[in-house]
């Protein structure tokens, strides 16, 4: 069953082993264009918020 329209970027955090996930909406990964075991930098920005960015060396 497909998720509602304003339900679809609705995640639950998971975990495996000592690490915790959020699965992606395929829609974002195309959009940015990215792939599998690519490094991304995770950073906090305010008000509780998460950004998530290319790694460049």
């Amino acid at each position: 069953m497909r998720r509602k329209l304003e339900d679809r970027h609705i995640r639950k955090i998971q975990k495996s082993g000592r690490s915790y996930f959020v699965r992606l909406p395929i829609e974002l990964v195309r959009k940015y264009g990215w792939q599998e075991k690519q490094k991304l930098v995770v950073e906090e920005a305010p008000r509780k918020r998460i950004t998530i960015r290319d790694w460049k060396k």
